[in-house]
């Protein structure tokens, strides 16, 4: 798997200018324009993460299109492939990289790969209660907290005075929220913050991202991990470092596209597109839809990071798409 973060920080280049203060839309970004002759019915089998963003992008859609019907689906990353594969969506959004062996099992159906979009970036936060003092946390810090395995070297870190909080937080076990398995975000994290290694059994595996934010919000002395669109007041996000004392910084836009922030990630949308065929009417329009600056708009709505015309672009001449 390719490390999101190098990858967003190689594409630089493609990605609008943000600033902490405000996240704009690239101003080259195409208005949508409504087509005629599109109608049918969309679903959206995949990632709970990107769950808001289809359905945000369904209704305006459907503004545009009041005749077309869609469905969207969330509840993981890992339910999008076979979801493809048996023809039961159109679209699978993934919060991660599709894996080797499920292209494999979609080009041994199809005899060709799956198609992509890179559609948002997200910062997977770590979240903390609103109340809780801790200002950084660097990876191998989060690899000894959710990890049994401690792939890091870092030692196992149980109580919040393990991390240097004194006080009434010295003694308090860390109550760990994480996501379910079929969860992209349960295995980007494990990936990057776990360097591969395995979740603790005590962590409360939870079916959904806000799931996982109420549960942080509600525990006073909690940790969970989740796509940084889905803050609430009631918890705050911790800066992160790459490197063990090294500077933390913030999971804002940013330092999501310089890829400073070291849970940066591409959100994606796969589907099956025939290399020698043009891709269906409304699934282009959708797809046009989601690269304008209404759709983009939909993306800051929603509190993830727009991708620029050139990164949009470069997906969509891919796709033979005009």
């Amino acid at each position: 798997m390719i490390r999101s973060t190098s990858f967003i920080a190689v594409s630089l280049v493609l990605l609008v200018v943000a600033t902490a203060l405000a996240v704009e839309v690239d101003p080259q970004l195409p208005s949508y324009s409504a087509v005629s002759g599109v109608s049918g019915n969309l679903k959206s089998v995949g990632s709970d993460t990107l769950n808001n963003l289809m359905t945000l992008w369904s209704e305006g859609f459907r503004t545009k299109y009041p005749g077309v019907k869609i469905a969207v689906e969330g509840k993981g990353s890992s339910t999008a492939p076979p979801a493809l594969i048996e023809g039961t969506a159109q679209f699978g959004p993934m919060s991660r990289e599709i894996k080797p062996k499920e292209v494999d099992s979609f080009e041994k159906k199809f005899g060709y790969k799956p198609s992509v979009i890179r559609v948002a970036i997200d910062s997977l936060a770590v979240f903390v209660n609103k109340d809780n003092p801790i200002e950084c946390l660097s990876l191998k810090q989060l690899d000894g907290i959710f990890s049994k395995t401690r792939k890091s070297g870092e030692k196992d870190i149980k109580t919040w005075g393990d991390l240097g909080l004194k006080g009434e937080w010295a003694d308090k076990p860390i109550s760990l929220y994480g996501r379910n398995s079929a969860s992209g975000t349960y295995a980007y994290f494990k990936d990057v913050a776990l360097f591969q290694g395995d979740y603790k059994d005590g962590v409360k595996e939870q079916p959904g991202s806000s799931a996982v934010v109420q549960g942080v919000a509600t525990d006073r002395y909690a940790m969970g991990y989740s796509g940084v669109g889905y803050k609430t007041a009631d918890v705050k996000i911790v800066p992160l470092s790459s490197k063990e004392g090294g500077k933390c910084f913030d999971g804002d836009a940013e330092n999501a596209y310089s890829g400073d922030y070291p849970l940066a990630r591409f959100l994606y949308i796969y589907f099956n597109k025939k290399p020698s065929q043009p891709l269906d009417p409304l699934m282009t329009e959708f797809i046009r839809y989601v690269f304008s600056k209404e759709g983009q708009q939909v993306v800051v709505k929603d509190g993830f990071y727009p991708v620029s015309w050139a990164l949009a672009e470069e997906d969509i001449k891919k796709l033979g798409i005009r």
